[in-house]
């Protein structure tokens, strides 16, 4: 029986088939032995998930039709419950509910997270739920200054987590991460300003 690892959520027959045929499986086969992808969230990944304030979130139905959805919101707004769970409000959209409908058939889900101006981006692996019935849930995941209504919580157990490599990731900026970088450059071009003028 072959051993079972946690980047087997993705690496199945085919794709080592592949990473074989393209030279890329002793690499992999190694990251493999030495413990595979990370299946409980570290304290780098909380950090890194608490800066965020949006991500990607794939699901498929149950034919297999893969879906991409855009999930935004504070800064923050994914949480972290446990080692092994997220969550975040599943803030009222487009109310076209693809993904509440494809997780009601096929829990597994994908998140994709980037941080643009640090070219990082972490894949997540897991099983989600949708819990519309619990208030006390949705004011628990809720920023009282985000005015957004809340439909439902989404529960995500994770299976296994790996951080990409940075190869094409283009740096973007926000515009509070402009005004951040900004704001010292400015402070000092106005003591300079201030220092001619006295000389005058």
């Amino acid at each position: 029986m072959s051993e079972h690892y946690s980047s087997d959520v993705a690496f199945s027959p085919t794709v080592k088939a592949i990473q074989v045929n393209k030279g890329s499986r002793d690499g992999y086969a190694k990251m493999e032995a030495k413990g595979g992808w990370r299946t409980t969230i570290s304290p780098d990944l909380v950090a890194f998930i608490a800066e965020r304030d949006s991500f990607y979130m794939a699901t498929a139905n149950a034919d297999g039709q893969p879906s991409l959805q855009h999930r935004g919101g504070p800064i923050g707004f994914l949480r972290v419950l446990d080692d092994t769970t997220l969550a975040f409000a599943d803030f009222t959209g487009n109310r076209q509910y693809i993904s509440v409908g494809n997780l009601s058939e096929n829990d597994k889900v994908s998140l994709f997270l980037i941080d643009y101006p640090n070219r990082r981006r972490i894949k997540i692996w897991g099983r989600a739920q949708v819990i519309d019935d619990d208030p006390a849930l949705n004011q628990q995941l809720s920023d009282p200054d985000y005015k957004a209504e809340v439909e439902a919580a989404m529960v995500i157990n994770v299976e296994a987590w790996d951080i990409n490599c940075s190869k094409h990731i283009a740096q973007r900026y926000t515009d509070d991460q402009i005004v951040a970088l900004v704001s010292p450059l400015q402070a000092r071009i106005a003591e300079l300003e201030a220092e001619v003028a006295s000389l005058r």
